[in-house]
């Protein structure tokens, strides 16, 4: 596989993810949200990653550890989120409220990340 399709690969499967959720929440929610949380974006991060690293296991298990501090603040948007959503907020509303917490948990793990030096 030539550089060009490696990089461009990922992008291509994540436009057909996206895709396939906007199709089957006509057909079931429960797929849709199914396909929506699987996997996706972590295996097509880590392929990027690996492909860069040339394969550097040290280097893809480093990332890996960080992908592991990314899920929870991710996890907290959701639970902001659902209960924007819950006390009747708009999408817009919901979505930022969202983001701010997800920004505030962030910032706190960086902090406990910088204050006694986990990578």
């Amino acid at each position: 596989m030539n550089d060009t399709l490696r990089q461009v690969m990922p992008v291509i499967v994540s436009i057909l993810i996206i895709i396939a959720v906007a199709v089957l929440r006509q057909y079931s929610r429960t797929l849709a949200a199914i396909l929506a949380t699987m996997p996706i974006n972590m295996p097509l991060s880590i392929w990027i990653i690996y492909t860069a690293e040339n394969g550097d296991k040290a280097a893809i298990a480093d990332y890996t550890q960080t992908l592991m501090w990314g899920l929870v603040p991710a996890f907290f948007f959701l639970i902001a989120a659902w209960l924007a959503f819950r006390a009747g907020w708009a999408l817009p509303q919901a979505m930022g409220a969202g983001y701010v917490v997800w920004a505030l948990v962030l910032g706190v793990l960086l902090l406990v990340r910088g204050t006694f030096g986990s990578s």
